[in-house]
């Protein structure tokens, strides 16, 4: 229990961090704005031609006598949109670190440099299109073990009672534990650590993932606040990186004695 208060700590140290350095915030403002503006016109696309889509691909309901072929295929609209709006959160931060990828390198940098004791940050020095690639790769393949998990998630809401109460819960752990992986990973890619040891980390500290991931998704559900958020995350995220790794930290990103009795 000590490390999720941890990783809720460090996600709190991220938004102090970049609330002091105030340039570096508002730099890391623009991928998250870009992604949003994407994602709006995507939805709103969705909202405006999801019912011609549906039909279109119902061909067989035109026979089908009223009101159950407009309830059938209303009921389908609003599954679509869902699944949009579902994927829309699922994604939003991988393709926002895409997007922000030399913004967010340059930001995570900068903490390294800030908390570490020598005040030296690791270098990944490899190109930017490489870097592109990797994180894009990796993006895609827990992007696709995130919706594995929706899809099953999203079949069991239909379980009575269940369905209504655990795997809702269930779905926002889920959530934050793929959001943490990928905003961590701007700091451990930087250190060359591949996407099966970054998975391994995390599962070894998972109500720390949890203390850090969780609350950001929730917040991430209300309109905007990912944008805002964004740059603190990836802030607490790269002092999380250096805890999973035990590197030494200090100043006031450092590591906070509760999750080092919780380690120990």
């Amino acid at each position: 229990m000590r490390d999720l208060g941890a990783g809720f700590r460090y996600l709190l140290k991220g938004q102090r961090w970049v609330a002091r350095h105030g340039k570096q915030y508002g730099f890391g403002l623009l991928p998250g704005l870009i992604t949003l503006v994407l994602y709006a016109a995507a939805l709103v696309a969705l909202a405006v031609w999801g019912e011609g889509f549906v039909a279109w691909a119902t061909p067989f309901a035109d026979d089908w006598s009223s009101p159950w072929s407009g309830l059938f295929r209303g009921f389908l609209t609003v599954v679509l949109f869902a699944l949009g709006l579902l994927l829309s959160v699922l994604t939003f931060t991988a393709m926002t670190l895409l997007v922000g990828q030399p913004f967010y390198e340059s930001l995570s940098e900068k903490v390294d440099r800030d908390v570490s004791p020598d005040g030296t940050a690791p270098e990944s020095n490899l190109p930017l299109w490489r870097e592109l690639w990797i994180s894009g790769r990796d993006s895609l393949r827990i992007v696709v073990r995130a919706l594995v998990w929706a899809v099953l998630l999203f079949a069991l809401g239909f379980v009575p009672v269940l369905g209504q109460t655990v795997v809702p819960v269930i779905g926002f752990f889920v959530t934050g534990f793929f959001l943490t992986e990928e905003l961590t990973a701007v700091a451990l890619q930087r250190r060359g650590v591949e996407l099966r040891e970054r998975l391994g980390l995390l599962r070894s500290r998972k109500t720390l993932v949890w203390g850090f991931g969780t609350p950001l998704g929730l917040a991430f559900l209300v309109p905007f606040v990912a944008v805002f958020l964004m740059p603190g995350a990836v802030a607490g995220a790269t002092l999380m990186a250096r805890d999973l790794l035990g590197e030494e930290t200090a100043g006031d990103g450092a590591e906070a004695p509760e999750a080092q009795d919780a380690r120990s």
